[in-house]
């Protein structure tokens, strides 16, 4: 098995992953009326404060979003809460319907419309730790929570997320473009190898004849003998865990799972991405932990992992627009529930399809800006109107291929609201 279809296996199980953790939490929010009573009490200020004093919306959709030139949730207006809203409706419609995370297209989306990469990963973060506190369904899963393996692998997490943090700050105040850049980069590899291997999937499931789920199954299962070699090391301190699976437990030294933890907080910090995506792969395809005690596990280190790093290395410093979280999380609320009742009439490989797209123009949106990027700090050579025409066509082609699956999925959801009334997600 080749490197790259390995690392697309580890790579897809934990989007749907985090995907699933995402549903969760939706319907935990939106089915308790408690809940939603809190959402409406932190959204109905920034309406009123939108309409009392929101600036004129240009036509520019930068402009909307990044405004002022700055970088500080100071500046408001209730286009910025609208348009925070589609990003959050975009992300939440793909997680729901394809069931793979669509919290990959957040950070995209806002560096495209102009909001400055480092309050793109503060703010995306501040959003998935406000829905993991709102939706909490930890005491639910409770009895899967290891408290040795959570523990000693936020260790790692919290060191991870404190040097990821430290390090986009660091960039950012050495150079604004030079932090994007960088932020650019990461995403450009991990959108690339996500996207090229979700095509690659697609393709085979439609060359096979393969039509079923499009949130497919046993992804990644398959990833070699890791586990028992890593839990076959006998090196102290050792973790027991999975007791009630197996006569005495599986073992595995703190060190693995500190690394781990570093790894998961590291990615949160620098991609705002929650580290979710991470969690379960690691867990299982690495540290053969159970999937029981892994899905209790992630949904308990997300909450501290998330949080940690948006409050302790971003909210304190201003890099988090909270008008912009608030908006995408109510938009994500509404996209999941929709998305995920669309998969009831629609063929999984016409999902699979779509998600493959969603991705590589993720892909092709950030690398066609990180030339401009790399011009401006005279690392390249390339004139800005070349830089500005490639930045264009990367912003474009994301946002219609975005807008097109939007357009699709509601309608879908339109035409066949009568079957789907009453149909449980």
């Amino acid at each position: 098995m080749s490197f790259f279809k390995q690392w697309g296996q580890f790579m897809m199980a934990g989007a749907r992953a985090h995907a699933k953790w995402e549903l969760d939490v939706s319907r935990t929010i939106t089915g308790d009326k408690k809940r939603l009573a809190i959402l409406g009490l932190l959204i109905i200020p920034i309406i009123i404060g939108g309409v009392a004093f929101a600036d004129p919306i240009v036509d520019n959709l930068p402009d909307v979003l990044g405004g002022k030139k700055a970088y500080s949730p100071a500046f408001y207006s209730l286009g910025i809460f609208l348009a925070s809203i589609l990003i959050g409706l975009g992300a939440g419609l793909i997680t729901g319907c394809i069931g793979a995370g669509g919290g990959f297209i957040i950070a995209p989306a806002l560096m495209s419309a102009g909001i400055k990469g480092i309050l793109a990963v503060g703010t995306d973060l501040f959003h998935i730790f406000a829905k993991a506190i709102m939706g909490s369904v930890i005491h639910r899963k409770l009895g899967n929570v290891s408290v040795s393996l959570a523990l000693i692998f936020l260790i790692g997490a919290i060191g991870g997320a404190t040097t990821g943090g430290v390090i986009n700050r660091t960039l950012y105040e050495i150079n604004p473009v030079l932090s994007d850049a960088f932020i650019t980069t990461i995403y450009v590899l991990m959108l690339g190898l996500l996207g090229a291997y979700a095509l690659q999937d697609f393709l085979k499931a439609r060359k096979s004849g393969d039509s079923g789920s499009a949130h497919g199954g046993g992804e990644g299962a398959e990833l070699g003998n890791l586990p028992q070699k890593l839990q076959g090391m006998n090196i102290p301190p050792m973790v027991t865990f999975d007791q009630n699976l197996v006569p005495g437990g599986r073992r595995i030294s703190a060190i693995f799972l500190v690394a781990s933890g570093f790894l998961v907080g590291f990615a949160a910090a620098i991609m705002g991405v929650g580290g979710g995506f991470l969690t379960f792969p690691i867990f299982v395809y690495v540290l053969g932990v159970s999937s029981m005690t892994t899905v209790g596990t992630d949904i308990f280190q997300i909450v501290f992992t998330a949080g940690y790093a948006a409050v302790s290395q971003y909210a304190i410093y201003g890099f988090i627009f909270y008008t912009l979280a608030m908006g995408m999380l109510l938009g994500s609320l509404l996209g999941i529930q929709i998305g995920a009742m669309v998969t009831k009439v629609v063929p999984g490989i016409t999902i699979r399809g779509f998600y493959a797209m969603a991705v590589l123009a993720g892909f092709v949106n950030r690398i066609f800006a990180l030339p401009g990027k790399l011009g401006e700090m005279e690392m390249i050579s390339i004139s800005k109107g070349t830089a500005a025409t490639l930045d264009s066509i990367g912003v474009w082609a994301f946002f219609v291929v975005i807008a097109m699956f939007g357009i699709w999925v509601i309608g879908t959801f339109v035409a066949h609201i009568k079957n789907l009334r009453g149909v449980e997600v």
